[in-house]
């Protein structure tokens, strides 16, 4: 489930108007008892001190969502229906209500009993708003019954839930209750402005403050402190305070001296002048635009997201294999946006949103057309579709998507329809968005009759995501062409990079040599995701420069990957860099204590280091957040057998597995170390489950056929990885386990067979050639 699931749609992060002359003198009248010295530490002062100087900017803001992001709770604030009004839900009632001026919602607890919570706060304003209750350790808890504020002729003003398809009872992680529906954690960031989340590992309570309870100009621009106190000086006719950069932390500035014409040859807008790399307001607006994880509070605008956050890559969960965006999958906007060719010709967000009411600068087609020609565009013979209002630039190049039940969103990648992959890759296309009836085929053949055959468009990196993601045999190839292309997005060549983990070879070793030094930090954390798990020993020269990367992500990353390598076995040049990097880590992980993927993490991290102590009460924490974390439990067994206790790792996976029976990886650890312990029939029906649970997963079930073959039945074993193979066709342990398994069984013919379907899958590994002339040799009389 995406981290980010509960946010309400936010949209565009602020650019900051220059400060007027003629208003300053009653920001002087404000600062006199509000600024900070110049040489202070910067400090955030407020969207009521903004509103002083910049008033038209202001009341563009006063009304829009990011206003609105967060409230107390009041009669201005909440729009639900609190007289008494009753809401069914899997045989579970609740109702909602009003007491003493307060309001109130009586429904299933903690412990699924039926028990009476205050709403503390609102959440968001539209297509829906969502209700906060506050629990006395601090936490703050996001209701999963929703407001849905559209007016009653589009459905609206009703109360619904956000999982209206399956019951999510008190034992389930996305309970409203639970881990997974924290504000402190999940939301809090980017609904509010200058969020402090602390959290006490040790009493397990929060103690989240704010400097402004919904998102101000602030969360865009950064702490006002400096402005403030630039502004103040301005009065004084002999002020010194000659600062160019007029106090603010960022200058969002992208727009400025930049203008778009037409191309002479190709008729698309051109940018007067190419674009920085540091594209800051997107990074800016990706803080809360992009889904992602944060593991430090130092964030500030126009510098690298991944400075303070890990952001996610293209994935088989929330994507398609063309990038487009999943339904029911939070994947927001920033994503899409960076793979487009928009982005990379220059468009910035404030091009088409204005950043402080977060509206289209223009009403429907007119936003598009600000940059593209309406003689060449808004015509019929580009659209191949009758004049119509419901036919729009948006209709065919921003497909929508709904998350929450009601937010319907439009993917940012501005991608040519290609309902020719839909029909080779089964990946969504925008024509049968609507044409419902009709097949991706025929969609296909009108494209290739308006345009002819050859209309690929920006994104052609499909083949090769599908291709990993099916674990095809060409997945390597492919990946490792999207990644070296220097033309493609860099979010998509991270994605890629961070793919080829599963096949990396020599030849992606070099291409990592050579694309560290990208000035991209995605790519460059992508090439690390590459690494991970060629040991360190193989890899130090390459990957130590990076523990000084002027980008903490990539930092941070890299000291995880070299984790495992002693001390003493370090070049003494780099242990100072690897010990302050190794600062970032832990610093990283213990910002996040609430969560067990952090506690898990820094398990692991320790357990490399050779503390097996400490990497021992770092999973055992985890699984005391969330029992259901089934990552820590495996991981801790691991840890038991690495130590000679694999009797109590034993112990941890049927514990784990009460708590999520369904969890193929428990399964799968338990089998092992139930052959460990030599129980061979108990271990076969665990491999048996995992295998059965999580068919996408090709170990699971070669490592059930192979514990078949053990125990004596070939058959079996062979009729299971054949199954296997079907769905992991370039698995190699898989095919290698066949032509053993056909050799002892004297079958000469079909050993060769999966030999040669092994040296087509990996046509440069010398020991899949090894192994099939091994099996053509002739047998020695």
């Amino acid at each position: 489930m995406s981290e980010q699931r509960l946010r309400v749609k936010l949209v565009a992060a602020s650019i900051l108007a220059a400060a007027m002359v003629s208003w300053l003198g009653s920001l002087t009248c404000w600062s006199q008892t509000r600024a900070s010295p110049a040489s202070s530490p910067l400090s955030h002062v407020g969207s009521t001190a903004c509103a002083q100087c910049h008033r038209a900017e202001s009341e563009l803001w006063r009304n829009s969502q990011h206003r609105h992001a967060m409230a107390h709770a009041t009669d201005q604030s909440v729009l639900g229906d609190f007289n008494n009004a009753g809401y069914d839900y899997f045989g579970t009632r609740s109702r909602f209500f009003r007491r003493d001026g307060k309001f109130f919602v009586e429904t299933d607890g903690p412990n699924g009993m039926p028990a009476t919570f205050q709403i503390k706060y609102t959440f968001g304003i539209y297509p829906l708003q969502q209700y906060l209750i506050e629990f006395p350790d601090g936490r703050i808890q996001a209701l999963s019954i929703a407001w849905d504020s559209r007016p009653k002729k589009q459905g609206g003003q009703r109360w619904f839930h956000l999982y209206p398809k399956e019951k999510i009872g008190h034992n389930d992680i996305l309970y409203w209750t639970k881990l997974n529906q924290n504000w402190n954690y999940m939301c809090a960031e980017c609904h509010s402005t200058d969020v402090h989340k602390n959290y006490d590992s040790a009493t397990n309570r929060f103690a989240t403050t704010w400097s402004e309870i919904s998102v101000g100009c602030e969360a865009c621009h950064g702490p006002g402190s400096g402005h403030i106190a630039w502004a103040q000086a301005q009065k004084d006719a002999d002020s010194s305070n000659q600062d160019p950069t007029m106090g603010l932390v960022v200058h969002f500035d992208e727009r400025r001296g930049i203008s778009w014409r037409q191309d002479p040859k190709t008729g698309m807008p051109e940018r007067s002048k190419p674009a920085a790399a540091l594209r800051k307001e997107v990074e800016t607006c990706g803080r809360c635009h992009a889904r992602r994880s944060e593991f430090s509070e130092d964030w500030m605008p126009g510098q690298w997201l991944s400075d303070t956050h890990e952001v996610s890559l293209l994935d088989r969960t929330t994507f398609s294999a063309d990038g487009q965006m999943r339904d029911n999958e939070e994947t927001y906007n920033y994503a899409a946006f960076k793979q487009s060719k928009m982005f990379a010709k220059g468009v910035t967000c404030s091009d088409c949103h204005d950043p402080h009411s977060a509206k289209l600068r223009a009403p429907g087609n007119s936003v598009c057309l600000q940059c593209h020609t309406a003689v060449k565009y808004q015509t019929a013979s580009h659209s191949h579709h009758d004049a119509s209002p419901s036919v729009t630039c948006i209709s065919c190049h921003m497909p929508v998507r709904s998350y929450m039940v009601v937010d319907r969103r439009h993917d940012h990648s501005f991608r040519i329809p290609r309902p020719d992959l839909s029909v080779t890759l089964g990946t969504p296309n925008a024509c049968n968005d609507c044409h419902r009836g009709k097949s991706a085929q025929w969609a296909a053949t009108a494209i290739k009759r308006w345009f002819g055959p050859h209309r690929e468009g920006f994104q052609n990196y499909a083949a090769a995501f599908h291709a990993a993601w099916t674990d095809q045999p060409n997945a390597g190839k492919l990946l490792s062409a999207v990644a070296s292309n220097s033309k493609t997005s860099a979010f998509v060549r991270a994605s890629a990079f961070n793919a080829l983990n599963a096949y990396v070879s020599q030849v992606d070793v070099q291409l990592a040599r050579n694309g560290l030094s990208d000035p991209n930090p995605m790519v460059r954390v992508g090439i690390l995701d590459m690494l991970e798990g060629v040991p360190a020993n193989l890899i130090w020269s390459l990957v130590s420069p990076l523990l000084s990367d002027p980008v903490r992500g990539v930092r941070i990353k890299a000291v995880s990957i070299l984790a495992s390598m002693p001390t003493a076995n370090q070049p003494a040049t780099d242990r100072g860099r690897f010990e302050r990097a190794v600062r970032e880590f832990v610093a990283a992980q213990q910002l996040n204590a609430d969560r067990p993927e952090a506690r898990s993490a820094l398990g692991n991290f320790y357990a490399q280091r050779g503390l097996p102590v400490k990497a021992e009460e770092e999973f055992k924490a985890a699984l005391r957040l969330s029992p259901q974390y089934a990552v820590a439990a495996v991981n801790l067994a691991d840890l038991y057998r690495a130590v000679g206790r694999d009797s109590d790792g034993l112990d941890v996976l049927r514990t784990a597995l009460v708590a999520s029976p369904r969890d193929a990886a428990l399964h799968y650890a338990l089998g092992l170390a139930l052959v460990r312990l030599k129980k061979v029939d108990e271990a076969l029906k665990e491999l048996q489950r995992a295998a059965a649970l999580a068919p996408d997963q090709s170990q699971y079930a070669y490592a059930y056929a192979v514990g078949l073959k053990s125990n004596g039945d070939a058959i079996d074993a062979i009729a299971v990885l054949k199954q296997n193979l079907i769905r992991h066709p370039a698995d190699r342990n898989t095919l290698i386990a066949l032509i053993s398994f056909y050799r002892e069984l004297g079958n000469k013919d079909a050993a060769t067979d999966y030999a040669r379907r092994l040296v087509n899958a990996f046509p440069s590994d010398k020991q899949a050639a090894k192994i099939l002339n091994e099996v053509q040799r002739p047998a020695q009389p």
